[in-house]
């Protein structure tokens, strides 16, 4: 069943406290479950674990577009590892479009010590994570 797929494919986006999925989140979402499920894939097992935070579509050049992915970065080093592969996969799902994948660190507000953290690592503040 398709609803089935997106309701798996929905497990694949991480947003901030119950924000919606934009249609595209949820196209790449998909695409990720499909590469997943793919028998042919041979980064199934990493894509387990891979979730996504977000998706945006920006303008690359004259009328190309690329997709720029945002990943937990939890789940950067297992993105990292597989990362060549990944990219082209999701190329050819989103037809030739360019795929950008970034690490998305959070950025830590000013009430971060409920997080366990005693101190606010400098590269977790807003002005370094813009950097």
């Amino acid at each position: 069943g398709t609803r089935l797929n997106m309701l798996n494919a929905r497990k694949k986006i991480v947003k901030e406290k119950g924000a919606a999925p934009t249609d595209l989140e949820e196209e790449v979402a998909k695409a990720l479950f499909d590469i997943e499920v793919s028998p042919s894939s041979d980064i199934k097992a990493e894509l387990r674990d891979v979730v996504i935070s977000g998706a945006k579509e920006v303008e690359v050049g004259k009328g190309g577009g690329a997709v720029v992915i945002h990943v937990p970065f939890r789940v950067w080093k297992t993105v990292r590892k597989i990362q060549g592969r990944l990219i082209r996969e999701l190329e050819k799902k989103f037809n030739k479009r360019h795929i950008v994948l970034v690490a998305n660190r959070t950025i830590l507000d000013k009430n971060f010590k409920r997080k366990g953290l005693k101190v606010r690592p400098r590269s977790r503040t807003l002005t370094s994570v813009h950097q």
